[in-house]
């Protein structure tokens, strides 16, 4: 695999962070997106933007989810599904639940412990639309969920879904949170908690006898958020809780389908020392990618073209090699 090679002025951590997300792209070699929802459960559903080759069936496909506060229009998803379909790849960039403009779509809530989400659109997609391979990549806390599942399947996944990805996976929740606490990470915890404030007032404006916004004003960081909004309406007893149920690090040992996990070890929200773990390292079926450099899913390198985002090439290359159509 392709070795990463930073562009010179972005090596420092943060500076990767915030270029990747401020970059300004164009993607001409993606068409339109074909809007689509797909039930996740009784009264919810998800949009996925689809880009359908002319004949779908002959070719693989790649689900891409998202990370906090992110959607199918990030600058990464847009990247990587421009990538994957021009070399021949079925591309579904979903939306987790609420986000996007999706907030009308279900009652409840998103959080990091619904890894049945994407199953339930992989499912649907294989069985609906007759796929024969499917690829799952997630980015951030899309990357827990895609492990997580990875882990839930096990030995049962369909055999049509061939792989996973996970890009900068937060697959220690509590790790994570405490790390984006940091005052080196003001920035990050700030942005994050102004838009899941925001996101949660609109949600109580849709259903404000289901969400009473009791201390929502005193949060000032992610965990708190977690502990007063997530857990209580979600089902958990509080933030630990929510983090120890859903952290796909516990599971890392289950996973039977090839795996590419990339992550740098300078990522400034997600550390490090979880990609040491003994089941992640001893699990053959994962391959751990870990430049020295790289931020948080930033990976700017100092090629032009379509080098310029080092990770989306990987992970259409990663899904390539594993698939019998090489697409």
């Amino acid at each position: 695999m392709k070795e990463f090679r930073p562009y010179w002025p972005l090596r420092n951590a943060h500076a990767m962070t915030v270029a990747s997300a401020l970059w300004k792209r164009k993607f001409p070699r993606l068409p339109a997106g074909e809007s689509r929802l797909f039930e996740v459960e009784p009264g919810t559903r998800v949009r996925g933007e689809c880009h359908w080759q002319e004949n779908p069936r002959a070719h693989p496909a790649i689900v891409l989810l998202h990370g906090l506060e992110g959607s199918s229009e990030s600058g990464y998803m847009l990247g990587t599904a421009e990538k994957a379909f021009a070399v021949g790849f079925n591309v579904v960039r979903l939306n987790q639940r609420n986000c996007g403009g999706t907030e009308n779509l279900t009652p409840t809530l998103y959080h990091s412990g619904l890894s049945g989400d994407i199953r339930e659109v992989i499912q649907e997609i294989i069985e609906r639309d007759d796929m024969a391979e499917v690829f799952a990549v997630g980015f951030s806390m899309g990357g827990n969920l895609v492990l997580k599942m990875a882990g839930e399947f096990s030995e049962a996944a369909p055999p049509e879904l061939r792989g996973f990805v996970a890009i900068a996976p937060a697959m220690d929740l509590a790790a994570c949170a405490n790390a984006i606490a940091e005052p080196r990470n003001f920035i990050y915890e700030r942005r994050f908690v102004k838009g899941l404030k925001r996101r949660m007032h609109y949600k109580a404006s849709l259903f404000p006898e289901r969400y009473p916004l009791n201390g929502l004003d005193r949060v000032s960081s992610v965990r708190e958020f977690d502990d007063v909004m997530t857990a209580k309406f979600c089902g958990f007893r509080d933030a630990n809780d929510y983090y120890a149920r859903s952290s796909a690090n516990q599971l890392l040992g289950e996973i039977r389908r090839p795996t590419l996990i990339i992550t740098a070890q300078d990522d400034p929200v997600v550390p490090f020392a979880a990609f040491t773990a003994t089941a992640l390292r001893e699990n053959p079926n994962i391959t751990l990618i870990s430049p020295k450099h790289g931020g948080h899913c930033g990976f700017i390198s100092g090629e032009s073209g379509d080098e310029r985002f080092w990770c989306e090439g990987r992970i259409v290359e990663f899904c390539k090699n594993n698939s019998a159509a090489r697409a």
